[in-house]
């Protein structure tokens, strides 16, 4: 199970459940399908899927935990095209314009009529826990569906005292020395793509793919004051991914020889190859944070 996305929190204080503990209060959250009138529902599944009963997966001191999310599909068009329908019938029998809270009373009339029958869509959010060094990692596109993830993990195991991680020098200031090629880290290498903006709300926003970021074109939107929000860039051979100012990395894409080495393993099922993907990926990610947090001249802890 490889990650593709990274939205970093740390904990505030040490997290003492161990992985057995974990799985018993997870099954207290844990997921249930859509009823006929739910539009949607959200709880935690086995992390290796169907099949298999634990709700957490551990190995190495780390623990993997899964939510699961059912929604009810209901095409946007299609309940506009009711409303106004039904809206136009009443309108004309009552000879009368209905009122925007009428036309909402009517949407939540037809979408509730039409819960039963609805087609369902799902989806899964996978994070572990390092306990040992205060971190629980969401693979989540986007910040709302990692939080999501910690609210509800929250909710079942009764507290989960975790921030974004916060960090000594502006990320935003220090990808665009990066880009000035200033004191860009060794074990880095700057990929094709990046996002430049200026600094101001309305300032214009310059997107780059596929583009040599060292050349002259790039260093005048620089020298213009644009600086750089997103960055494409490759950790020590081992990864890519992009690199955003809130301190997420998106894309993750980990390199084959890693893949390999996880298949040398010598895995002989679905389980025994989860384990091992598992293992090499959070061994490879727990030496990567540390770097990471020093690439912005370390972290700002809470007071």
């Amino acid at each position: 199970m490889w990650f593709k996305n990274l939205q970093l929190y740390r904990f505030t204080s040490d997290f003492t459940l161990d992985s057995e503990t974990l799985a018993e209060k997870l099954i207290s959250g844990e997921f249930q399908p859509c009823g006929k009138r739910d539009l949607s529902q959200y709880g935690w599944v086995p992390p290796m899927g169907q099949g298999f009963d634990n709700m957490v997966h551990a190995a190495n001191g780390y623990i993997m935990v899964c939510a699961r999310k059912e929604e009810k599909v209901m095409p946007a068009g299609a309940i506009k095209e009711l409303v106004n329908e039904k809206a136009s019938i009443i309108e004309a029998q009552e000879d009368r314009k209905l009122y925007r809270k009428e036309r909402e009373t009517l949407k939540e009339e037809i979408i509730f009529d039409a819960l039963p029958n609805a087609f369902t869509r799902s989806s899964h959010t996978f994070a572990y826990i390092d306990p040992k060094n205060g971190w629980l990692v969401v693979d989540a596109a986007s910040p709302k569906k990692a939080e999501e993830l910690c609210s509800y993990l929250r909710e079942t195991i009764g507290s989960l005292p975790v921030v974004p991680p916060q960090v000594i020098a502006s990320p935003s200031v220090i990808m665009t020395q990066w880009l000035r090629d200033e004191n860009v880290p060794e074990d880095l290498l700057l990929g094709d793509e990046c996002e430049l903006r200026e600094s101001s709300e309305d300032g214009s926003i310059l997107r780059c793919k596929r583009q040599d970021l060292s050349a002259e074109e790039v260093s005048a939107h620089l020298d213009a004051g644009k600086q750089a929000y997103k960055l494409a860039l490759t950790w020590d051979d081992k990864f890519s991914a992009i690199l955003n100012e809130d301190l997420t990395l998106k894309r993750l894409k980990f390199d084959d020889t890693l893949l390999d080495e996880a298949d040398d393993q010598g895995a002989e099922d679905a389980a025994a190859k989860f384990d091992a993907d598992f293992a090499i990926m959070t061994l490879t990610l727990a030496r990567f944070l540390p770097r990471f947090l020093d690439y912005f001249e370390g972290e700002k802890r809470p007071v």
